[in-house]
């Protein structure tokens, strides 16, 4: 039977208090299921349902469930129960969990771990922040390099029992520094007799364990593995990294740029656990940015007033200006936004990426100012509204959106490689950001080409 089927079956036992019953029912669940399962439930609930699950299931779903959850689950449990959690968990969740904990509670719970795991979570947490380090795990299978097959083969079905991923083993020299890494397959393919270095190729990519966490995706990225090994500057094995991890990794910060393009200071948690206060917190300061840049759009229009004044027909066209150029800019940022994070680009390639976006600039340009154009041009013939001076206004709006269009191309292209540039992150040119400072510019293009096509007609 399906979880989803069972689960209202499950809850009405967890209401009963059986136990004995509920045990065989969950025997067989998979972590991710009762994780799913807890989230459906209170916190008193959840204790209660780890109280029944034997302990691989107890750290394994643990593992699964969101910073705040664990949290209050663990307040929920007993001390024993606690201590089981901490210590059973993996190196690299366990150390995304504490890291996020004040000093006080994660003192508390590092003397639940024993004297091994907590030299462990101590060395992990001490790399910087963002670091590999903190995502790296100890657990893995390292051999030495003059080492037989068959030795490689023993070693591993004594000692392999905890390691993260025995797809890949790791060989080593006689002080610990990473020589190079073998499939799983290579080994067991080849005669016992022969030694392991008679089979390595010495093609291997390693990680430095000071390495931002995006150069692990991009490495990842490139690299068809499972794993990869972490080292210090010298080359000294210190742990791996796996690609679980890593598209966890990457999953937050795909979600933190698509934020941070729809002008919303990263969410550290889910949607629906962010408080109003937090909501409020990420938000307001970006919509109180691009609010004082729209005053300068007002202030641009008074600066126009007069020629706003002799014909007023130009006010009706202000929208489809600011938007043509808002829209092209928010493209192109987009594009080059993306192209950043893939690594398919960098800021050296600036000068390539101008020319390419001034030539799609002009081409886009065209087409929708021939469309404003035609668009003037056809309602001439259905309607007296632009008067007899229609064909110089068709023209000042086609040429104007011409310009905004290529000017907004250019800015949304430019402005993401510029932020990199100074060291900031390139998804804060959101696209309201980029929209914004273009429409201010694009009142300035507008009325600059009204004032010199419409001079001495209707201004």
């Amino acid at each position: 039977m399906q979880p989803e089927i069972e689960k209202p079956m499950i809850i009405e036992l967890i209401e009963a208090g059986d136990k004995d019953t509920l045990e065989e029912k969950l025997e067989n669940w998979l972590p991710q299921e009762l994780a799913e399962l807890c989230r459906d439930l209170n916190v008193t609930d959840q204790a209660f349902v780890f109280n029944v699950i034997d302990r691989e299931q107890a750290y394994q779903t643990f593992e699964e469930l969101e910073f705040g959850d664990q949290v209050e689950l663990l307040n929920e449990l007993r001390y024993r129960q606690v201590q089981l959690i901490l210590n059973d968990m993996s190196p690299d969740n366990r150390t995304a969990f504490l890291e996020q904990l004040d000093p006080d509670h994660l003192n508390k719970l590092l003397k639940l771990l024993t004297q091994k795991e907590r030299r462990v979570a101590l060395s992990l947490l001490g790399y910087p922040e963002d670091s590999i380090g903190r995502l790296m795990t100890p657990d893995y299978v390292a051999v030495n390099q003059d080492w037989t097959v068959k030795q490689i083969i023993d070693f591993i079905r004594s000692h392999g029992e905890n390691s993260e991923t025995l797809d890949v083993i790791y060989i080593v020299d006689e002080k610990g520094y990473l020589v190079d890494d073998i499939r799983i397959g290579d080994v067991l393919l080849s005669e016992d007799h022969i030694p392991v270095k008679d089979i390595l190729d010495g093609k291997y990519v390693s990680l430095l364990v000071t390495d931002d966490e995006e150069v692990a995706i991009k490495v990842f990225g490139k690299s068809n593995r499972v794993a990869l090994p972490v080292t210090n500057a010298g080359g000294l094995l210190l742990g791996i990294i796996t690609v679980d991890d890593i598209l966890q990794l990457a999953k937050e910060e795909d979600t933190e740029d698509i934020q941070k393009i729809g002008a919303v200071e990263a969410l550290e948690e889910p949607y629906m656990d962010v408080s109003l206060t937090q909501m409020l917190r990420k938000r307001a300061p970006w919509l109180i940015i691009l609010f004082i840049g729209e005053m300068f759009t007002a202030s641009a229009m008074s600066f126009f007033e007069n020629e706003i004044d002799k014909a007023v027909v130009l006010a009706l066209f202000i929208p489809l200006i600011v938007s043509s150029g808002g829209n092209s800019g928010s493209q192109a940022s987009t594009l080059i936004i993306r192209a950043l994070a893939l690594g398919e680009i960098t800021i050296l390639d600036w000068w390539r990426i101008m020319r390419r976006e001034i030539v799609t600039g002009l081409y886009l340009g065209l087409i929708l100012g021939f469309i404003g154009f035609s668009r003037v041009t056809t309602w001439h013939f259905f309607t007296d509204i632009y008067g007899p001076h229609w064909l110089l206004i068709a023209l000042t709006i086609g040429f104007s959106v011409f310009g905004v269009v290529l000017w907004g191309t250019i800015m949304g292209s430019m402005m993401p490689l510029f932020l990199k540039r100074m060291g900031l992150d390139p998804a804060t040119s959101s696209a309201p950001f980029i929209a914004t400072m273009v429409d201010v510019t694009g009142l300035v293009i507008y009325f600059s080409f009204a004032s010199t096509i419409l001079k001495g007609t209707l201004l």
